[in-house]
């Protein structure tokens, strides 16, 4: 199953130059348990955030020919369709940025969105999805440092 996972504003907005511009400690928590299992997908922009791999997780990152060099704990893929083959069968969790969610929306199965409400402002979009997936599933509010967040699980609608 591949399933994309983001945190969106109320404009679909996912980042701006410097980043994630809200720092929600119960998202993160959420992330981390719903990506606790499969292989995680990253592309470079996202890739260059982190020091470190995602623990306990394959961390793969997609590029143009799949035979960059990286740090250790990361492994370059062309695409998915070059993950399936090494790993048919394993969930896929999809974790950015903008132009990896563009260029993979259309082989989702389901969407975990962390729906922000609030506008921040971003120059970095999470694509247009509502006509393509179904909202099954949607929490409480949470709230952090003042912002006002819920979980959603989108499956394909077809």
């Amino acid at each position: 199953m591949i399933r994309l996972i983001a945190a969106t504003d109320t404009r679909r907005g996912i980042a701006t130059a410097s980043g994630i511009p809200w720092n929600l400690p119960g998202d993160a928590a959420y992330f981390r348990d719903q990506t606790g299992s499969g292989l995680i997908v990253m592309g470079w922009a996202t890739y260059t955030e982190f020091a470190a791999p995602l623990h306990d997780r394959d961390n793969y990152v997609l590029t143009r020919d799949g035979t960059d060099s990286l740090r250790p704990g990361f492994v370059p893929v062309r695409d998915l369709d070059d993950l399936g083959t090494r790993h048919p069968g394993q969930d896929v969790w999809v974790i950015g940025g903008a132009a990896v969610y563009a260029n993979t929306i259309s082989q989702a199965d389901e969407l975990f969105i962390t729906q922000v409400l609030a506008d921040f402002h971003c120059t970095k979009f999470f694509p247009p999805y509502q006509d393509r997936f179904t909202l099954a599933s949607e929490s409480e509010n949470h709230q952090d440092g003042g912002v006002i967040y819920r979980f959603q699980i989108w499956p394909s609608a077809g």
